[in-house]
């Protein structure tokens, strides 16, 4: 079972930004994935992207894609919640 949490941006943010709440959640999920915190399939669930095009992504932004065994483990256990396979 997922639960959702959700944060609450004022609107004066979210229109100083210039982006829409969704690119401002694939920003924080880029994000979360540069400094480690997210694994790649995480981050790109929370992008709310598919793999190919999170990794053009962040192949435009030159962030390289880290992937350990952890990242692999976590990725099948996502995939197994999912009923992937």
């Amino acid at each position: 079972m997922s639960v959702m949490i959700s944060i609450e941006i004022p609107c004066e943010v979210i229109r100083a930004t210039r982006m829409t709440p969704q690119e401002l959640k694939r920003e924080l999920a880029v994000h979360l994935f540069q400094q480690g915190k997210l694994s790649f399939g995480k981050a790109r669930e929370m992008a709310g992207m598919t793999v190919w095009a999170f990794q053009q992504l962040l192949g435009s932004r030159e962030i390289f894609v880290h992937y350990d065994v952890e990242d692999y483990e976590e990725d099948l256990t996502t995939l197994g919640e999912l009923g992937r396979l």
